[in-house]
């Protein structure tokens, strides 16, 4: 069921957005955020916006050397980056379900986990338009 589709023209636009699903998430009590895009999208900018409204404080970055980076808060926030998981061992070996139920996931490069979904997930998509343009779409899935 999409909830919202939203044209962007540069990166505080795309935080906005982000902050909007996040109030989103957090009134609807939902646990996972599968982000999909290409590279340069501005998925990491999206998260920025998302993590102001679950934890003020955090200093949001890329977490593609680290896989995972962890913002804690009065809920917490769970920031993967999926793009050099491969299957589900990789998964295994950097803890991922270990999160489960302990706050929010996000997830970047959704699309490598297509077997690690669960079964009720936020997934938002973020389609290049032009050098600054973005459109946004999130949707409920599953159950």
């Amino acid at each position: 069921m999409k909830f919202l589709e939203k044209i962007t023209h540069c990166a505080d636009e795309t935080e906005t957005v982000g902050a909007e699903i996040a109030k989103y998430v957090l009134e609807e009590n939902e646990s996972f955020v599968a982000l999909y895009g290409d590279l340069g999208a501005g998925k990491t900018a999206f998260t920025r916006g998302f993590a102001s409204v679950i934890v003020p404080d955090a200093d949001v970055c890329s977490p593609t050397y680290t896989i995972v980076n962890e913002y804690e808060g009065e809920t917490s926030l769970f920031h993967f980056d999926m793009y050099r998981i491969e299957d589900e061992d990789a998964l295994d070996s950097i803890g991922f379900y270990d999160y489960f139920g302990r706050g929010i996931i996000i997830t970047e490069w959704s699309e490598n986990i297509p077997f690690a979904l669960p079964e009720r997930y936020v997934r938002v998509t973020i389609e290049k338009l032009g050098d600054d343009e973005r459109k946004i779409t999130a949707e409920i899935c599953g159950k």
